[in-house]
């Protein structure tokens, strides 16, 4: 088992650096807290082999925007300095030592996950283990399924250097002719379509990579010629649409976008080890990468890959399964989510309470005779969305449906293309918003006939309207059929589709128009209670901190005696406990079987946290920049007394209380594990095994139901206030 891996630190001597920690160093230190779950003892070895996985795949994306827009800036001569004051050259030096540590992490790592997996009877066989009745069949299966699918190419100067896509492998082969000795170079691209394994028949899990194949067969493939080197590479392109905002047409320039993100300058060129310093070169010039970060490794290229021995069925090597509850409360009413939701506001917890109830709320929306209109935002929904499927059938059916679909949802743009042609065509009004601004907030509003006249019923997520993610994100889903949220609601979609500004915002607040200002004010009403003797208090969770305006805003209230305490599961900036600047917050993230996603913030108002008085509000918008200033975010606050204290009291009461899954930031940027202690608290398992409490209804109010196990902050606050 190997030690967790060692955390990052984000600091240098710039003077910026007193106050920040720089962005890109602080998203390579949160992808070091998931690589290290690889190496946790409590978790199951595929589920350790599955965060390894993650942890590639997370790389891969990082230098293919965060590396890309650097180097483009680099290419460029702009000597924009980040917050923390480092130019782009600077931070590319300083990510490519960092980025080479842990990768040599996950290399190191995998050896151990594969040598424990052959000890539970899966096996990655190298190409000294194919023999006897295993090359037999392998050769016959190359033979049939791989050979007529790889095409092999010379490079000569009647061949040119073939195009390799982006996270496209390939494997270059230096041959000689055993004819005439002469000297020929080949190039294979494994096809993307192909699976990168293939899984021997028997009861045992033995894989093979498809390199491994090709290698081992290349006398197959390559008849009389001699294999003198050979060699797999990995291609990293920069994958980021920069929007042009003269675009006309915002299809067809996405349509053309995504064609050209294929063939992206060339960011990263991983090698296998031991290839000759002259291939090397070769690759650099003939694949356009001379300025391209390269890479040489001993061990296995694309360990994202590696997810798909995650899918073997092993159960006993798995987190046990967990089945998702549906809210007892619309059970109550026989299923009716809008009889449901119109007696009282509801919050669902995902995934411990299933995202079904969302696609029961819009498949009821399709189906009933009274609903007149639905609006939909659509940020991302999946491939089979079940959620555009209602939509669908709502338009179908002769309802005014419309459907604002973010065609600038990163990685998730041709997908999203497709889904807005199948709305279309079945009668939906398809609106893609702004052109210069991404539509982020999760909102869904439909307009029912009812006695009194009409009604709107609303939902808010965190999240996004995907059924997939919404059993591996936690996050929060808000139902509510307050008049004034809905006429709140009806303004913002008619901001997105219209460009109506709204005027009169009575609840909730939406970015980039006064998100910011509303969250300063905020923070602002805890510094005066501070500095008038009152107990300044504020509980924040989020993805992300970058925000430099509003992390000076909280050093404000930490400096005025405001008690501040962050869960920030990804990038934090801010720097925490420095005397006389950010003595009195706490940065904590949590990373395990689940991945936090919720945002809420909350504030004391007055009190100390948690207490009834407290503002609490639930957003779709992390504290970056670009969610203040370039997107379309909403911030909500909660005033059903019982959804109020379901998001304080149980939800960012359990984050804070978590020592099984917790890592501490310090004041020099590194992250600590915590201690689990003497009685060891696991937010997921706690939520898996006890009922949420606006979701229980009438059962708790009756008394027929178990109550959910009551937290307590006694020694948690006995613990920060001795740290303070």
């Amino acid at each position: 088992m190997n030690d967790p891996v060692p955390s990052a630190r984000t600091t240098v001597a710039a003077a910026p650096e007193a106050r920040y920690f720089n962005r890109e160093l602080s998203w390579l230190a949160f992808n070091r807290r998931v690589l290290d779950e690889a190496c946790n003892p409590d978790h199951p070895l595929l589920e350790r082999l599955r965060f390894l996985s993650i942890s590639a795949t997370n790389i891969d994306e990082f230098f293919m925007v965060r590396v890309a827009g650097l180097k483009g800036q680099q290419n460029q001569g702009v000597g924009h300095e980040s917050v923390d004051g480092l130019t782009p050259s600077q931070q590319l030096a300083a990510i490519t030592v960092d980025a080479a540590g842990l990768v040599d992490s996950q290399q190191r790592i995998w050896r151990d996950i594969a040598a424990a997996l052959a000890e539970a009877n899966i096996f990655v066989l190298g190409a000294d283990e194919i023999r006897g009745d295993t090359e037999v069949w392998l050769e016959r299966h190359f033979r049939d399924q791989i050979f007529p699918v790889l095409t092999p190419q010379a490079l000569d100067p009647a061949h040119p250097f073939p195009f390799i896509p982006n996270l496209g492998s390939a494997m270059l082969f230096d041959l000689i002719r055993r004819s005439d000795d002469v000297e020929v170079r080949e190039v294979v691209l494994l096809p993307p379509a192909m699976p990168r394994f293939v899984r021997l028949p028997g009861k045992a899990a033995r894989y093979v990579a498809i390199e491994t194949i090709l290698r081992h067969f290349s006398d197959l493939f390559f008849p009389g010629y001699t294999v003198r080197a050979s060699a797999a590479f990995r291609v990293i392109r920069d994958s980021d649409i920069e929007l042009e905002e003269e675009a006309e047409d915002l299809v067809l320039y996405f349509r053309t976008a995504i064609k050209r993100r294929r063939r992206g300058r060339i960011i990263r060129l991983e090698i296998e080890s031991g290839i000759s310093d002259e291939l090397v070169q070769l690759l650099r010039d003939e694949m356009g990468g001379s300025d391209a970060l390269i890479t040489e490794t001993g061990g296995f290229l694309g360990i994202g890959d590696l997810s798909m021995l995650v899918a073997e069925d092993r159960p006993d090597l798995k987190f046990p399964p967990f089945s998702p509850r549906f809210p007892e409360r619309i059970r109550e009413y026989g299923g009716d989510c809008f009889a449901a939701i119109r007696a009282k506001d509801i919050v669902v917890h995902h995934p411990y309470e299933t995202f079904d109830v969302v696609l029961a709320f819009l498949k009821q929306a399709a189906a009933d005779p009274d609903v007149v209109a639905i609006k939909q935002t659509l940020y991302r929904a999946g491939k089979q969305s079940a959620v555009v499927a209602a939509l669908v059938a709502a338009a179908e059916a002769g309802k005014s449906v419309t459907a604002v679909v973010e065609l600038k949802a990163r990685f998730d743009e041709e997908q999203n293309l497709n889904l807005a042609s199948v709305l279309e065509r079945a009668g939906v009004q398809v609106v893609y918003g702004f052109i210069e601004w991404k539509t982020h907030a999760k909102i869904s509003m439909v307009v029912r006939r009812e006695e009194q006249g009409y009604r709107t019923y609303c939902h808010f997520g965190t999240g996004n309207y995907h059924p997939v993610t919404a059993r591996i994100y936690t996050d929060l889903s808000f139902f509510t059929a307050d008049p004034v949220i809905g006429r709140d609601a009806a303004q913002v979609f008619n901001y997105i589709t219209g460009y109506v500004e709204p005027q009169a915002l009575q609840q909730l607040a939406i970015s980039p128009r006064d998100l910011r200002n509303r969250l300063e004010a905020l923070i602002e009403g805890e510094i005066q209670t501070a500095r008038s003797g009152g107990e300044g208090s504020i509980w924040l969770k989020m993805n992300s901190l970058v925000d430099p305006a509003l992390i000076d805003k909280l050093y404000e209230a930490s400096a005025a005696g405001v008690q501040i305490d962050l869960i920030v599961r990804g990038i934090c900036c801010l720097r925490p406990g420095v005397p006389g600047m950010s003595d009195n917050i706490r940065v904590k993230s949590v990373v395990g079987r689940f991945l936090e996603h919720s945002r809420i913030y909350c504030f004391g108002n007055g009190q100390a946290l948690p207490n009834d008085d407290a503002l609490v509000y639930v957003s779709s918008a992390d504290w970056m920049p670009r969610n203040f200033d370039r997107r379309v975010e909403y911030l909500l606050p909660i005033n059903n007394p019982t959804v109020h204290d379901q998001v304080l009291d149980q939800v960012m009461v359990a984050n804070l209380l978590d020592t099984e899954q917790t890592w501490e930031l310090g004041p020099d940027g590194s992250y600590r594990r915590v201690a689990k202690g003497e009685r060891p608290f696991n937010l997921h398992r706690y939520f898996m095994t006890n009922p949420s409490l606006s979701g229980r209804g009438a059962a708790i109010e009756s008394g027929s139901a178990t109550v959910p196990q009551k937290l307590s902050l006694r020694a948690w606050r006995a613990a920060r206030d001795g740290a303070v």
